[in-house]
């Protein structure tokens, strides 16, 4: 029986970027359920079902080792 090779090591993070907590991104995955790219409610978008279907693609992404990033905040521009 072959031997699995080791894993690599991982690699840093780019700077500024942290890992996004699994319920930020089951929320985001949520929202985007619910609402389409103008914020506008999607037909038939039951928060129920976009909550349960986000905790689900949130789950999956785990075993499947995916790793979600985030980007900080944007800054605040100035209104003058």
């Amino acid at each position: 029986m072959p031997e699995h090779p080791a894993l690599p090591a991982p690699l840093p993070l780019p700077p500024g970027h942290s890992v996004a907590p699994s319920e930020e991104v089951a929320d985001a995955l949520a929202y985007a359920l619910r609402y389409d790219e103008r914020g506008k409610p999607r037909p038939s978008g039951g928060q129920l079902v976009a909550s349960l279907a986000a905790e689900h693609l949130v789950k999956h992404l785990e075993r499947a080792g995916f790793l979600v990033l985030k980007l900080p905040p944007a800054r605040l521009h100035s209104a003058g």
